[in-house]
């Protein structure tokens, strides 16, 4: 975790321990599931609605809007919307949401490499 060396010169919206802190705001906007998969989904393209949902298998429509207009107000997912009938919308990551992505791939390497280990340890505490 952060240590008060490190947060010394930075705001205190900056530190994640405050429970009033915008930092800690956005760790919990962006630390969920539906936000990670989404994240994971777009990585370098240009996705529409029906798209992403069919990317993330389980999600609902309603959890799918929730989660993408957090994501446009945080700045990580830009949309756009096309003058047509019907409105044709798309989703595309910005630089920080590309930046975040970087992480969310991170997480995903770690899940992958540390499934069967945790698979196990889930069996042997549920004995």
């Amino acid at each position: 975790m952060v240590t008060k060396q490190l947060l010394k010169d930075l705001p205190e919206d900056a530190d994640l321990r405050r429970a009033d802190s915008l930092a800690r705001e956005i760790f919990s906007d962006i630390a969920n599931k539906w936000a990670l998969l989404i994240i994971e989904a777009l990585g370098e393209r240009t996705l529409r609605f029906g798209e992403l949902r069919n990317e993330v298998e389980g999600v609902s429509h309603k959890m799918l809007t929730q989660n993408l207009r957090m994501l446009e107000r945080n700045g990580l997912v830009e949309r756009e919307v096309y003058p047509t009938v019907p409105p044709r919308v798309e989703y595309t990551l910005t630089e920080p949401g590309r930046a975040l992505r970087a992480t969310v791939d991170a997480i995903c390497g770690w899940t992958h490499q540390y499934l069967g280990h945790i698979e196990g340890a889930r069996r042997h505490f549920d004995a």
